[in-house]
Protein backbone atom coordinates (compact mmCIF):
# COMPACT_ATOMS: atom_id res chain seq x y z
CA UNK A 1 0.00 0.00 0.00
CA UNK A 2 2.84 2.33 0.70
CA UNK A 3 4.54 2.06 -2.52
CA UNK A 4 1.26 2.91 -4.13
CA UNK A 5 0.72 5.94 -2.03
CA UNK A 6 4.18 6.92 -2.88
CA UNK A 7 3.74 6.98 -6.35
CA UNK A 8 0.22 8.68 -6.22
CA UNK A 9 1.68 11.39 -4.18
CA UNK A 10 5.02 11.73 -6.69
CA UNK A 11 2.63 11.78 -9.69
CA UNK A 12 0.67 15.02 -8.61
CA UNK A 13 3.91 16.92 -8.23
CA UNK A 14 4.93 16.35 -4.07
CA UNK A 15 8.45 15.66 -2.70
CA UNK A 16 8.27 12.00 -0.52
CA UNK A 17 10.35 10.65 2.23
CA UNK A 18 9.53 7.19 2.90
CA UNK A 19 10.53 5.86 6.28
CA UNK A 20 10.66 1.69 6.71
CA UNK A 21 13.17 -1.13 7.61
CA UNK A 22 11.85 -3.33 5.63
CA UNK A 23 10.68 -5.71 8.05
CA UNK A 24 7.62 -6.76 6.06
CA UNK A 25 8.33 -3.88 2.88
CA UNK A 26 9.75 -5.02 0.04
CA UNK A 27 12.55 -2.17 -1.72
CA UNK A 28 11.73 -3.94 -5.29
CA UNK A 29 8.27 -2.34 -4.71
CA UNK A 30 10.19 1.02 -4.86
CA UNK A 31 12.91 0.43 -7.62
CA UNK A 32 11.23 1.61 -10.73
CA UNK A 33 11.44 5.49 -8.34
CA UNK A 34 15.40 5.05 -8.48
CA UNK A 35 16.96 8.66 -9.85
CA UNK A 36 13.33 10.90 -8.99
CA UNK A 37 14.71 13.67 -7.55
CA UNK A 38 10.75 14.28 -5.54
CA UNK A 39 11.47 10.53 -3.76
CA UNK A 40 13.86 10.00 -0.88
CA UNK A 41 13.98 6.37 1.33
CA UNK A 42 15.48 5.97 4.41
CA UNK A 43 16.16 2.63 5.72
CA UNK A 44 15.46 2.65 9.57
CA UNK A 45 13.21 1.84 12.56
CA UNK A 46 10.09 4.79 13.47
CA UNK A 47 10.42 2.83 16.73
CA UNK A 48 14.00 4.61 16.77
CA UNK A 49 14.56 8.48 17.19
CA UNK A 50 13.00 10.17 14.33
CA UNK A 51 13.66 13.52 16.13
CA UNK A 52 16.44 15.01 13.42
CA UNK A 53 12.68 15.18 10.96
CA UNK A 54 11.43 17.06 13.24
CA UNK A 55 12.53 20.48 11.62
CA UNK A 56 11.45 19.01 8.17
CA UNK A 57 8.87 21.11 6.36
CA UNK A 58 6.25 18.68 6.28
CA UNK A 59 2.77 19.08 4.86
CA UNK A 60 1.36 15.62 6.12
CA UNK A 61 2.67 12.70 8.13
CA UNK A 62 1.15 9.09 7.02
CA UNK A 63 1.79 6.41 9.55
CA UNK A 64 1.25 3.34 7.30
CA UNK A 65 3.94 0.85 9.77
CA UNK A 66 2.43 -2.54 11.28
CA UNK A 67 2.98 -6.20 10.76
CA UNK A 68 -0.63 -6.72 9.58
CA UNK A 69 -0.25 -10.02 8.29
CA UNK A 70 -1.16 -12.61 11.08
CA UNK A 71 2.16 -15.06 9.78
CA UNK A 72 4.01 -11.45 10.67
CA UNK A 73 2.75 -10.57 13.77
CA UNK A 74 2.66 -14.36 15.62
CA UNK A 75 5.84 -14.37 14.35
CA UNK A 76 7.21 -10.94 15.80
CA UNK A 77 4.46 -10.18 18.50
CA UNK A 78 6.63 -7.43 20.36
CA UNK A 79 7.71 -5.91 17.28
CA UNK A 80 3.86 -5.61 16.35
CA UNK A 81 3.32 -4.11 19.80
CA UNK A 82 6.07 -1.79 19.72
CA UNK A 83 5.64 -0.05 16.25
CA UNK A 84 1.87 0.54 17.17
CA UNK A 85 2.68 1.99 20.49
CA UNK A 86 6.52 3.43 20.33
CA UNK A 87 6.56 3.56 16.40
CA UNK A 88 3.07 5.58 16.52
CA UNK A 89 4.27 7.91 18.84
CA UNK A 90 7.60 8.35 17.55
CA UNK A 91 5.50 9.46 14.45
CA UNK A 92 3.17 11.74 16.06
CA UNK A 93 5.99 14.14 17.20
CA UNK A 94 7.24 14.87 13.79
CA UNK A 95 4.02 15.97 13.05
CA UNK A 96 3.27 17.84 16.01
CA UNK A 97 6.80 19.67 15.70
CA UNK A 98 6.63 20.25 12.31
CA UNK A 99 3.16 20.93 11.85
CA UNK A 100 1.82 18.39 9.77
CA UNK A 101 -1.55 16.83 9.06
CA UNK A 102 -0.78 13.32 10.63
CA UNK A 103 -3.34 9.81 9.35
CA UNK A 104 -2.81 6.78 11.13
CA UNK A 105 -3.89 3.74 9.24
CA UNK A 106 -5.61 1.78 11.37
CA UNK A 107 -7.58 -1.26 10.82
CA UNK A 108 -10.93 -3.20 10.81
CA UNK A 109 -9.60 -5.39 13.63
CA UNK A 110 -10.39 -3.03 15.88
CA UNK A 111 -13.82 -4.35 15.78
CA UNK A 112 -12.66 -7.96 16.99
CA UNK A 113 -14.48 -10.35 16.08
CA UNK A 114 -17.53 -8.28 16.00
CA UNK A 115 -21.19 -8.69 17.55
CA UNK A 116 -22.66 -5.51 14.92
CA UNK A 117 -23.03 -6.05 11.03
CA UNK A 118 -21.59 -4.67 9.23
CA UNK A 119 -19.32 -2.71 11.30
CA UNK A 120 -19.61 1.06 11.53
CA UNK A 121 -17.08 3.71 13.64
CA UNK A 122 -19.21 4.16 16.74
CA UNK A 123 -19.05 0.24 17.44
CA UNK A 124 -16.60 -0.01 20.25
CA UNK A 125 -15.76 -3.61 19.27
CA UNK A 126 -15.17 -7.30 20.69
CA UNK A 127 -11.62 -7.50 21.37
CA UNK A 128 -9.74 -10.40 23.03
CA UNK A 129 -6.99 -8.54 24.86
CA UNK A 130 -5.18 -11.90 26.01
CA UNK A 131 -5.93 -13.74 22.41
CA UNK A 132 -3.36 -15.16 19.89
CA UNK A 133 -4.39 -12.13 17.11
CA UNK A 134 -4.41 -9.35 20.58
CA UNK A 135 -0.65 -7.94 19.34
CA UNK A 136 -2.11 -6.38 16.22
CA UNK A 137 -5.65 -5.30 17.36
CA UNK A 138 -4.68 -3.80 20.64
CA UNK A 139 -1.52 -1.99 19.15
CA UNK A 140 -4.09 -0.06 16.62
CA UNK A 141 -6.65 0.21 19.52
CA UNK A 142 -3.53 1.85 21.25
CA UNK A 143 -2.52 3.57 18.01
CA UNK A 144 -6.10 5.70 17.99
CA UNK A 145 -6.20 6.32 21.57
CA UNK A 146 -2.47 7.96 21.15
CA UNK A 147 -3.09 9.68 17.98
CA UNK A 148 -6.58 11.39 19.94
CA UNK A 149 -4.70 12.54 23.08
CA UNK A 150 -2.18 14.04 20.92
CA UNK A 151 -5.15 15.90 19.01
CA UNK A 152 -6.54 16.33 22.56
CA UNK A 153 -3.08 17.86 24.53
CA UNK A 154 -1.17 19.15 21.36
CA UNK A 155 -3.64 19.96 19.03
CA UNK A 156 -1.83 17.54 16.67
CA UNK A 157 -4.59 17.52 13.41
CA UNK A 158 -5.02 13.61 13.13
CA UNK A 159 -6.71 11.39 10.71
CA UNK A 160 -7.86 7.91 11.44
CA UNK A 161 -8.57 5.38 8.79
CA UNK A 162 -9.76 2.05 9.92
CA UNK A 163 -8.80 -0.24 6.52
CA UNK A 164 -10.79 -3.23 5.69
CA UNK A 165 -9.12 -6.05 3.68
CA UNK A 166 -6.95 -4.56 0.76
CA UNK A 167 -5.54 -6.09 -2.17
CA UNK A 168 -3.84 -5.38 -5.12
CA UNK A 169 -0.47 -5.77 -7.07
CA UNK A 170 3.22 -5.89 -4.93
CA UNK A 171 2.02 -7.75 -2.09
CA UNK A 172 4.09 -10.16 -1.02
CA UNK A 173 3.56 -14.08 -1.96
CA UNK A 174 3.76 -15.37 0.76
CA UNK A 175 2.11 -12.45 2.73
CA UNK A 176 0.04 -15.13 4.49
CA UNK A 177 -3.20 -12.77 3.72
CA UNK A 178 -6.18 -14.55 1.87
CA UNK A 179 -5.81 -12.82 -1.35
CA UNK A 180 -1.77 -13.40 -2.16
CA UNK A 181 -2.36 -16.97 -0.90
CA UNK A 182 -5.15 -18.34 -2.83
CA UNK A 183 -3.55 -16.61 -5.74
CA UNK A 184 -0.63 -18.56 -6.18
CA UNK A 185 -1.72 -21.39 -5.44
CA UNK A 186 -4.44 -21.22 -8.25
CA UNK A 187 -1.87 -20.43 -10.34
CA UNK A 188 0.46 -23.14 -9.16
CA UNK A 189 -1.95 -25.77 -9.64
CA UNK A 190 -1.72 -26.32 -5.11
CA UNK A 191 -5.02 -26.97 -3.55
CA UNK A 192 -6.97 -23.65 -1.60
CA UNK A 193 -6.41 -24.15 1.66
CA UNK A 194 -9.46 -22.82 3.72
CA UNK A 195 -9.22 -22.42 7.16
CA UNK A 196 -12.47 -23.23 8.80
CA UNK A 197 -15.70 -24.06 7.47
CA UNK A 198 -15.24 -21.31 4.28
CA UNK A 199 -18.63 -19.41 6.10
CA UNK A 200 -16.76 -16.65 7.36
CA UNK A 201 -16.57 -13.40 5.56
CA UNK A 202 -14.67 -10.69 4.05
CA UNK A 203 -14.74 -7.40 1.87
CA UNK A 204 -11.81 -6.99 -0.60
CA UNK A 205 -11.19 -3.19 -1.58
CA UNK A 206 -8.52 -2.71 -4.49
CA UNK A 207 -6.00 -0.55 -3.98
CA UNK A 208 -6.42 1.93 -5.98
CA UNK A 209 -9.62 2.90 -4.32
CA UNK A 210 -7.93 3.06 -0.84
CA UNK A 211 -5.28 5.16 -1.72
CA UNK A 212 -8.16 7.39 -3.30
CA UNK A 213 -9.85 7.46 -0.12
CA UNK A 214 -6.57 7.77 2.44
CA UNK A 215 -6.41 11.05 0.22
CA UNK A 216 -9.35 12.19 0.93
CA UNK A 217 -9.64 11.81 4.22
CA UNK A 218 -5.80 13.44 4.74
CA UNK A 219 -6.92 16.83 3.31
CA UNK A 220 -10.16 16.42 4.94
CA UNK A 221 -11.07 18.34 8.50
CA UNK A 222 -12.75 15.19 9.80
CA UNK A 223 -10.67 13.74 12.65
CA UNK A 224 -12.75 10.91 13.76
CA UNK A 225 -12.64 7.12 12.65
CA UNK A 226 -13.70 6.65 9.21
CA UNK A 227 -14.48 2.81 7.45
CA UNK A 228 -12.23 2.50 4.17
CA UNK A 229 -13.26 -0.31 2.68
CA UNK A 230 -15.70 -2.35 -0.04
CA UNK A 231 -18.78 -2.98 1.52
CA UNK A 232 -19.47 -5.74 -1.06
CA UNK A 233 -18.80 -8.70 1.33
CA UNK A 234 -18.42 -12.31 0.29
CA UNK A 235 -17.46 -15.71 1.52
CA UNK A 236 -14.27 -17.06 1.48
CA UNK A 237 -15.66 -20.16 -0.13
CA UNK A 238 -16.94 -17.66 -2.22
CA UNK A 239 -14.13 -16.30 -2.74
CA UNK A 240 -11.75 -19.17 -3.77
CA UNK A 241 -14.39 -20.49 -5.64
CA UNK A 242 -13.78 -17.00 -8.01
CA UNK A 243 -10.28 -17.07 -8.06
CA UNK A 244 -10.13 -20.52 -9.47
CA UNK A 245 -12.34 -19.56 -12.07
CA UNK A 246 -10.91 -16.12 -12.63
CA UNK A 247 -6.79 -18.16 -12.76
CA UNK A 248 -9.02 -21.49 -14.96
CA UNK A 249 -7.26 -23.59 -12.43
CA UNK A 250 -7.98 -26.75 -11.66
CA UNK A 251 -6.84 -26.43 -8.13
CA UNK A 252 -9.35 -28.53 -5.55
CA UNK A 253 -10.37 -26.74 -2.13
CA UNK A 254 -9.72 -28.11 0.93
CA UNK A 255 -10.39 -27.15 4.83
CA UNK A 256 -8.32 -26.86 7.88
CA UNK A 257 -8.99 -26.26 11.56
CA UNK A 258 -8.43 -22.15 12.42
CA UNK A 259 -5.26 -21.33 13.62
CA UNK A 260 -6.76 -18.29 15.69
CA UNK A 261 -9.71 -18.82 17.74
CA UNK A 262 -10.78 -15.33 17.45
CA UNK A 263 -10.65 -14.96 13.72
CA UNK A 264 -13.48 -12.76 12.69
CA UNK A 265 -16.65 -14.96 11.43
CA UNK A 266 -18.23 -11.47 9.65
CA UNK A 267 -15.98 -8.27 8.43
CA UNK A 268 -17.77 -5.97 6.06
CA UNK A 269 -17.57 -2.19 6.66
CA UNK A 270 -20.41 0.42 6.69
CA UNK A 271 -18.78 2.96 4.86
CA UNK A 272 -21.59 5.45 5.25
CA UNK A 273 -19.58 7.98 6.99
CA UNK A 274 -16.79 8.19 3.97
CA UNK A 275 -19.65 8.35 1.32
CA UNK A 276 -20.72 11.27 3.59
CA UNK A 277 -17.99 13.37 4.17
CA UNK A 278 -15.24 12.32 1.97
CA UNK A 279 -17.68 11.57 -0.92
CA UNK A 280 -15.97 8.47 -1.11
CA UNK A 281 -16.38 5.01 -2.21
CA UNK A 282 -15.43 1.91 -3.84
CA UNK A 283 -15.11 1.71 -8.14
CA UNK A 284 -13.23 -1.00 -8.74
CA UNK A 285 -15.56 -4.12 -9.29
CA UNK A 286 -13.90 -7.40 -7.42
CA UNK A 287 -13.83 -9.40 -10.65
CA UNK A 288 -12.04 -6.74 -12.29
CA UNK A 289 -9.50 -5.66 -9.20
CA UNK A 290 -8.80 -9.87 -8.37
CA UNK A 291 -7.91 -9.90 -12.43
CA UNK A 292 -5.26 -7.27 -12.33
CA UNK A 293 -3.75 -9.24 -9.29
CA UNK A 294 -3.71 -12.33 -10.99
CA UNK A 295 -2.20 -10.70 -14.01
CA UNK A 296 0.73 -9.29 -11.46
CA UNK A 297 1.47 -12.37 -9.94
CA UNK A 298 1.61 -14.72 -12.98
CA UNK A 299 4.03 -12.18 -14.08
CA UNK A 300 6.34 -12.04 -10.86
CA UNK A 301 6.11 -15.96 -11.06
CA UNK A 302 7.31 -15.66 -14.88
CA UNK A 303 10.02 -13.36 -14.00
CA UNK A 304 11.56 -15.77 -10.85
CA UNK A 305 10.93 -18.77 -13.74
CA UNK A 306 13.66 -17.49 -16.22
Amino acid sequence: MGSHLTDHFLAKGNQVTVVDNLHSGQVENLAHLEGNPNFTFQNRDICQDLSDLYAGEWDAVLNLASLASPVDYTKYPIETLHVGSLGTENMLKVAKESGAVFLMTSTSEVYGDPEVHPQQEDYWGNVNPYGSRSCYDESKRYSEALCFTYAQQFDVKVRIARIFNTYGPRNRVNDGRVVPTFINQALQGESLTIFGDGQQTRSFCFVSDLVEGLERLLWSNYDQPVNLGNPQEMTIREFAELIVELTGSSSEIIYQPLPHKDDPKKRCPNIQRAKEILKWEPTVPPRVGFQKTIDYYATLMKQNQS
